[in-house]
């Protein structure tokens, strides 16, 4: 019965989504980046290789899988690897990364399209990272006896899986071949319902964020914007977030700040603007005076792809998203030894749960909350308590990547 409503499930949404194409850009974008995908694939790809192959649902779990892809490129160069994605944002950004031969979006979850996907790349192994546990892609590997690892994988309680009534759910889990998690509650969890192919290695983007702060580009216009300016740096914000910052700019007129919207649609650039009607654009920054930069407190970054190099010009950062489906990635700030600030709906990271309980995250749920924090971190002596714990975080736990990469080549997964 559950496979059955599985299944009706994944038609229902793929349904939806044609509906929804001609009025939401990500929809299209998905139904379009699926038409006549195995198609597409099996006309691609070349045939005669065995490939590794990385699944991400969007830009974080790409990010999380970077560093062992990053690993088996510069270790084991012959190797070839298909990475697909289920969401377009990570689609779209990453779809031509060098890290990858060949980048697609996922087929639906659906029997044959697993087969068939399957028979065209031919797999050596694949990677899942953190979530995203589909049935028959699952089932197929599993049949064919080729290996599926996850990769910072996490749990919570609340889960579908350690519910009495998901059996189902928990056959999924079942399939894959080993668990690398984020954390021993997870390592347990797991042993709760039967799984004891897990071990403890740790969230692999620290290993990538470990890095950034050596590596950051140099971006002269948030260097010049920011000089001689305490600067606050808001990453990936939504409306709500950027509301906040609002809030907080007008009560302290000698703070500025660097707004990285998560979406950079015109509509929210836009909105953006009428927040802040004296906001710089990234885009036209060379057409800005002296005086403009010098007295406008808020650039907006209407692009994507510099946010991990913006956060060394400032010296605390907000990160959006805690007032929707959950906060974006904190870790990119915390390891340039900044405060991070973000919103309510953090309980599902546990990075942000750290980050709280070692006094370097801070949780904000108003414009009160947050002037209130911005104050506090005006005491130096906290500041630095703060930016330190926030590093030191950061540095104790990279080490994931090579857990990883000693497990493939002892079972002789790489050649």
């Amino acid at each position: 019965m559950m496979r059955f409503l599985y299944d009706l499930g994944i038609s229902i949404y793929s349904l939806l989504i044609k509906i929804l194409a001609p009025f939401n850009a990500k929809a299209r974008l998905l139904v379009n980046g699926r038409k006549d995908i195995l198609k597409h694939i099996e006309q691609t790809v070349e045939q005669g290789q065995k490939y590794i192959w990385f699944h991400f649902a969007s830009l974080g779990e790409f990010e999380q899988g970077r560093s062992v892809m990053e690993q088996i490129k510069q270790r084991f160069p012959q190797e070839k690897i298909i990475v697909t994605f289920f969401s377009p944002s990570g689609y779209e950004i990453r779809k031509n990364t060098p890290l990858a031969d060949y980048v697609f979006y996922l087929p639906a979850d659906t029997a044959k399209n697993a087969r068939k996907f399957l028979d065209i790349i031919d797999p050596k192994f694949a990677v899942f990272t953190k979530y995203e546990y589909w049935y028959h892609y699952f089932n197929e590997l599993n049949k064919r006896k080729i290996r599926l690892l996850m990769i910072s994988a996490i749990f919570r309680e609340d889960q579908v899986f350690f519910k009495q009534y998901g059996g189902f759910f928990r056959s999924i889990l079942k399939k894959v071949s080993y668990y690398f998690t984020q954390n021993t509650d997870s390592v347990n969890m797991l042993k709760w319902i039967g799984i004891s192919n897990a071990g403890l290695a740790g969230d692999t983007r620290f290993d990538r964020v470990v890095e950034l702060p050596k590596q950051h580009q140099e971006i002269s216009e948030a260097a010049r914007f920011s000089l001689n300016h305490e600067t606050i740096v808001a990453g990936s914000t939504w409306p709500a977030d950027e509301e906040l910052l609002k809030a907080l700019l007008e009560k302290n007129k000698s703070l500025k700040a660097i707004i990285a919207p998560h979406e950079i649609h015109e509509e929210h650039i836009d909105s953006i603007k009428k927040l802040f009607p004296t906001a710089l654009l990234f885009s036209k920054f060379s057409s800005y005076t002296d005086q403009q930069i010098a007295s406008s407190q808020v650039l907006v970054i209407d692009n994507i792809g510099m946010l991990s190099s913006l956060y060394h010009y400032g010296r605390m950062a907000y990160i959006g998203g805690g007032f929707g489906a959950g906060i974006h990635n904190t870790l990119e700030a915390a390891t340039y030894g900044m405060p991070v600030i973000f919103g309510p709906k953090y309980e599902k990271f546990q990075e942000a749960i750290d980050l709280l309980e070692l006094g370097a995250g801070f949780s904000v749920s108003s414009e009160k909350d947050l002037n209130e924090v911005y104050i506090a971190l005006q005491n130096s002596e906290k500041l630095l308590k703060a930016s330190t714990a926030a590093k030191n975080y950061v540095q104790q736990r990279s080490g994931a990547t090579q857990i990883i990469m000693k497990y493939l080549q002892t079972e002789r997964l790489l050649d």
